[in-house]
């Protein structure tokens, strides 16, 4: 070959090499950031928050109570303000308008100071109602829906907002690396679902930044029809691009559904990474169906959350996010989160004396 033809054509691989290199330390350097059990951040300063509390009573009206995840949120929430030691009450669902429209006016007609609408459940769904339950004199609060970048409605007082956008840059990431700097990305989310937008945009941003030229696709599945069209959806894309070599499904619960698909088309070698840190799916980890699930401690957002809450009755700073971290769980961890997992284990629970002390309930 012409020595000149080889020095240019060096010259033109020594750059890609070059910015590959670049992505994968990048991208290695997000999932280190997120590997280690967290310490506690405190998200404002401490205060007497028995005294603040003593005569004030929060109502919250959850999406519904038929889902684990929610359940855990709110069991959180409830030991918290048991800890304090203020009025408390879950309003009871299984995910209907009608349930959170009765929810709302209970709680105007029992003269509660807080509304807060927990796990997923949009204000903008019952903006009427909770305008009323402003007009007499409540505060209204969100849980466990915004993403960071996401503005709150207008209407709300403040919001315990979740760092989605991180977890689809963790995703990213993850997929960038396990597939040796040339992912084909198949990423599954549910647009209706608040967040969703942000945390897809986040993964396609952080992918693209990685490898410009590498391909992903995204299929909405809306909740609702998760048990009956995401198996097909999946098999229909790898039908389509049988080069797919990555599956993203961006809420952890919509895995049960693509390990089926994987087996019917015959590609469980394709890895599986996705969010929540539900039990279930940690477990799948163990078992090597799924290898990544990016966690996040319940009990530490619950207390968060109540956190926020009292600091808006206080009359104090609310933070903007809920100050959760994000843990990594793969095959050489997952195990700490329990056998079975749980919700809350591997974590660790700095964060309990954390709000103890920032609540001053500590001597």
């Amino acid at each position: 070959m012409n020595t000149r033809l080889c020095a240019a054509t060096a010259l033109l691989i020594l750059p890609a090499q070059a910015a590959l290199s670049d992505a994968k330390v990048d991208a290695q350097a997000v999932l280190d950031a997120h590997r280690v059990v967290p310490d506690f951040a405190p998200q404002g300063e401490p205060f007497d928050a028995q005294a603040c509390m003593a005569d004030k009573k929060v109502f919250s009206i959850p999406i519904t109570m038929i889902v684990p995840f929610v359940v855990e949120l709110e069991r959180a929430m409830t030991r918290a303000a048991e800890e304090v030691g203020f009025e408390y009450t879950v309003w009871e669902n299984q995910g209907t308008s009608d349930a959170w429209i009765q929810g709302v006016n209970q709680a105007i007609s029992q003269g509660y100071d807080l509304v807060d609408v927990t796990g997923g459940l949009n204000p903008a769904v019952l903006g009427p109602q909770l305008q009323e339950a402003k007009a007499a004199g409540m505060k209204v609060t969100t849980t466990h829906l915004y993403d960071d970048t996401q503005t709150q409605e207008a209407f709300v007082d403040a919001s315990a907002k979740v760092p989605f956008s991180t977890a689809g840059e963790i995703l990213a990431s993850w997929a960038y690396l396990e597939t040796g700097g040339a992912p084909n990305v198949l990423i599954i989310g549910s647009d209706e679902v608040l967040p969703t937008g942000p945390f897809v945009q986040s993964i396609q941003d952080t992918l693209a930044a990685y490898c410009p030229d590498c391909k992903q696709t995204y299929i909405n599945v809306p909740v609702t029809e998760w048990a009956t069209k995401i198996q097909s959806g999946v098999q229909s894309a790898l039908l389509a691009d049988p080069t797919i070599n990555y599956i993203l499904p961006i809420y952890d619960s919509m895995s049960q559904f693509v390990v089926p698909a994987l087996r019917i088309a015959g590609a469980t070698d394709l890895g599986i990474a996705s969010f929540n840190g539900t039990p279930f799916v940690l477990d799948m980890i163990r078992e090597g169906t799924v290898q990544m699930n990016i966690g996040e401690s319940l009990g530490w957002a619950g207390y968060a959350a109540i956190d926020a809450q009292m600091r808006l009755l206080c009359g104090l700073p609310v933070p903007e996010s809920l100050g959760i971290p994000l843990l990594i769980f793969d095959a050489d961890n997952v195990e700490t989160a329990g056998v079975p997992a749980d919700f809350d284990s591997g974590y660790g629970d700095e964060h309990l004396a954390g709000f103890r002390a920032l609540w001053m309930l500590e001597n």
